[in-house]
């Protein structure tokens, strides 16, 4: 899929992105551009800047005709929301996908579902030029698996404390391991650490004694 960016024209570099900021409703530091023209006139009369510009909201489009074109050319039905959120200074793209095809688009332990967010995280910081961190809901399908895998990991976490061994669980995606980070952070006697590389990442529970719940 293409992009074509919006371009801005003004007298000065000034006018272009004052012109980009009315358009998409932003202000500049929000705004990221390029200068692809600069025309010095005569003596100084006729002088134009012209940028190519984009704002978070564009990647949310973005996203969003992605997925819709991939439903359409793979002849399948779906439909999608994205929601823009803050993480930090970092924006987050949430997006929820409503589709019948839940076996295709999931596949065995979500692993599918992990390739697709794959795919259109790629898709996305290619175009922009940047690390565009998003995730892909089918169906509500991570919510519940975010309450199963945290409900074990509590389990785990009891038994680590009891017995003082550690634990390693299986394999698991960056925000799955985040889901569990979270949910044991404020445990006592308990702390929990990634190692390993890509798709062999674990989380580690650790019997830490004295440290305190929060």
């Amino acid at each position: 899929m293409s992009m074509e960016f919006d371009r801005f024209t003004g007298k000065t570099l000034e006018e272009a992105l004052a012109a980009a900021c009315k358009k998409k409703k932003v202000t500049t530091d929000q705004l990221t551009y390029t200068v692809v023209e600069e025309k010095a006139g005569f003596l100084g009369i006729g002088r134009t800047v012209t940028i190519e510009a984009w704002a978070p909201a564009d990647i949310a489009v973005f996203i969003h005709d992605y997925i819709q074109e991939y439903f359409d050319n793979a002849d399948m039905d779906g439909m999608c929301e994205v929601l823009m959120e803050k993480d930090g200074d970092d924006d987050f793209y949430r997006v929820k996908v409503d589709t019948n095809c839940n076996a295709v688009m999931i596949g065995r332990q979500g692993r599918s579902l992990q390739d697709f967010n794959r795919l259109v995280r790629t898709a996305a910081s290619s175009v922009f030029k940047k690390h565009v961190r998003m995730m892909i809901d089918i169906n509500g399908y991570k919510e519940e698996r975010y309450e199963k895998i945290v409900r074990m990991a509590i389990r785990v976490a009891q038994d680590v404390r009891r017995t003082k061994v550690d634990a390693v669980l299986e394999p698991m995606p960056a925000d799955e391991r985040k889901a569990i980070h979270n949910a044991l952070a404020d445990m006592k006697d308990i702390t929990t650490k990634s190692e390993g590389e890509g798709v062999a990442r674990q989380l580690h529970v650790l019997y830490t004694p004295g440290k305190l719940s929060e």
